[in-house]
């Protein structure tokens, strides 16, 4: 998802990418045997799609985004923004503005997958949600923001787990 490396983190996260989910600030390339799902938070982010595959004429949303983007044009999808509406509806219950990625992924996977196993999805030790691969010291500014629910978020997850939909794998 997003920026997150596989390279140096492959005994916790493994070694092989199948779909990559982004929003355009956070697009990267991708090699060639990757898909790349877009996750459209507005209507910007789909012309942003268009422009980056062809033209590169967009290069600012809210922030500065990726003119050009390298990615298999044959692999690119988008996630269907009726499937963000349900999965806020239904499951995040409208907490936080909006679903994060990391929850609008694992809907994805138990829509599509027969099992699914999450790795690294919760909160450290003091209650912040953060990135595997980095040190930010701003981990917990969501509470501030109302961007997410990661708690309520961590019930659904909890939810998922307790109904067997899903095996969540914590980590140390």
């Amino acid at each position: 998802m997003n920026q997150a490396p596989t390279v140096g983190f492959e005994a916790d996260v493994g070694s092989r990418t199948t779909h990559h989910f982004m929003y355009p600030e956070s697009a990267k390339n991708l090699p060639a045997n990757v898909s790349f799902v877009l996750v459209p938070f507005k209507a910007l982010d789909l012309l942003w799609i268009a422009s980056a595959l062809s033209t590169g004429q967009i290069r600012f949303t809210y922030a500065p985004v990726k003119p050009f983007l390298r990615v298999d044009k044959e692999r690119v999808q988008i996630y269907n923004p009726a499937f963000f509406k349900y999965i806020h509806d239904r499951w995040t219950e409208h907490h936080g503005r909006y679903p994060s990625t990391g929850m609008l992924v694992l809907f994805f996977a138990l829509h599509v997958c027969d099992e699914v196993n999450v790795f690294g999805f919760g909160a450290d030790s003091r209650g912040n949600w953060h990135h595997y691969w980095e040190n930010n010291r701003y981990a917990g500014e969501f509470r501030k923001t109302g961007v997410h629910d990661a708690d309520f978020e961590a019930h659904v997850v909890d939810v998922l787990e307790k109904t067997n939909k899903i095996d969540v794998y914590r980590g140390n």
